[in-house]
């Protein structure tokens, strides 16, 4: 299977091979759609998150569950992409919005990657367009259990658990969204935002394995990745993956499933 994460080049090698997507979506409520149609990688169809790659959200289930594989194959579907395709996608905040679409690809045995840089690592122009793809064959395929984690396996000490937010809202210095500040007792920050450079490219892989060392991962066996609601916990996945460290698993509800229960919540850097 592909890497999860290709370079500029790789892509400019084989971008009449691949099917680019666009998946911008902002926290702030800003529109993906509208940012997609200023301009985009030449191309590119535009995945909106909210429509193909969640469900309902839901106090019970978080703001972004996982969708039906029926949703997520007919959204798919509809936009062209096939379960032969491989897909190579992309936002403008390093992958960490892209790599949901990734992740689900990559384990429902699709072929998927994320850009490394995204929309800065290309300097030629952008596309206004929508490019018209045929509907293509794409199969409703379950989640794999192997890969999801519950709320109990993410409080459950035997596991490793890592929190993707930014440090201010594992510590509860803020909580912009979901009912009450802090994170997971138990869980280790790792802010997504951290792996990247300033221009949003992964670190190097010696480095990413450091970071990850530094807070008690060196296998993805027994991982467990959350963040504010599933979206960017995919990126520390992709991230421990494309280090050689394996496949960890998610935990789809996150914070915003876990903070509507009255379970523990811890604050401060101390897990």
């Amino acid at each position: 299977m592909i890497d999860p994460v290709v370079s500029l080049s790789w892509w400019q090698q084989h971008r009449d091979d691949v099917v680019l997507a666009d998946v911008r979506w902002y926290l702030d409520g800003r529109s993906g759609q509208d940012a997609y149609e200023a301009g985009h990688l030449p191309g590119a169809v535009f995945v909106d998150l909210d429509q193909w790659l969640a469900g309902q959200p839901s106090a019970e289930e978080g703001r972004h569950p996982l969708p039906s594989p029926a949703l997520f194959a007919g959204g798919m579907a509809r936009l062209g992409i096939s379960d032969a395709d491989t897909v190579i996608a992309y936002d403008d905040a390093g992958g960490t919005t892209a790599a949901r679409l990734v992740w689900m690809l990559r384990v429902t045995g699709r072929s998927a990657a994320l850009l490394d840089g995204g929309l800065q690592a290309y300097s030629g122009p952008l596309e206004t367009g929508t490019p018209v793809r045929e509907p293509a064959p794409f199969t409703p395929r379950p989640w794999p259990a192997e890969y999801l984690a519950t709320i109990d396996d993410a409080t459950d000490p035997g596991h490793v658990v890592i929190d993707a937010r930014d440090r201010a809202r594992y510590r509860g210095d803020t909580e912009p969204v979901d009912p009450r500040p802090g994170h997971i007792p138990g869980a280790r920050s790792l802010p997504c935002r951290e792996n990247l450079t300033p221009d949003g490219a992964f670190l190097p892989v010696p480095q990413l394995r450091q970071k990850l060392a530094d807070v008690g991962v060196t296998d993805a066996a027994e991982l467990i990745s959350y963040c504010g609601s599933g979206v960017t916990a995919c990126h520390n996945l992709l991230m421990i993956e494309h280090a050689g460290l394996g496949r960890g698993r998610l935990y789809p509800g996150s914070w915003s499933q876990y903070s509507h229960t009255p379970r523990p919540a811890g604050t401060g850097d101390t897990p």
